[in-house]
């Protein structure tokens, strides 16, 4: 199990189990386990998700993003829920909680 500090602070953990399930539901993150952990660390954008969830966005190309849902249960505990690459965020349309200062 790996944990990395969201922007909010807040220790996010990877567990095994969420791994698992996250690469044998988009195999094509196979081989981007330090990539999930980086986009909760340092991602290029943080937008609300359902209920409660946060949406780490690391653009890994023109127009294509991982994006990495996580949840912060407290100060101290959070956790990834799952991850994926997407070419259907329209950022436009999304609710932005945080946004990387160029």
């Amino acid at each position: 199990m790996e944990i990395v500090k969201s922007k909010n602070g807040v220790p996010i953990r990877l567990t095994d189990e969420r791994w698992l399930h996250i690469v044998e539901n988009h195999d094509e993150l196979a081989g981007h386990y330090e990539d999930v952990l980086i986009c909760v660390e340092d991602p290029d954008f943080i937008i609300k998700g359902y209920r409660d969830a946060l949406i780490a966005l690391k653009k890994m190309g023109k127009k294509k993003f991982l994006a990495v849902v996580y949840k912060e249960l407290s100060k101290f505990d959070g956790f990834i829920i799952t991850a994926f690459f997407t070419t259907k965020i329209k950022l436009e349309k999304e609710e932005i909680i945080w946004r990387k200062q160029n």
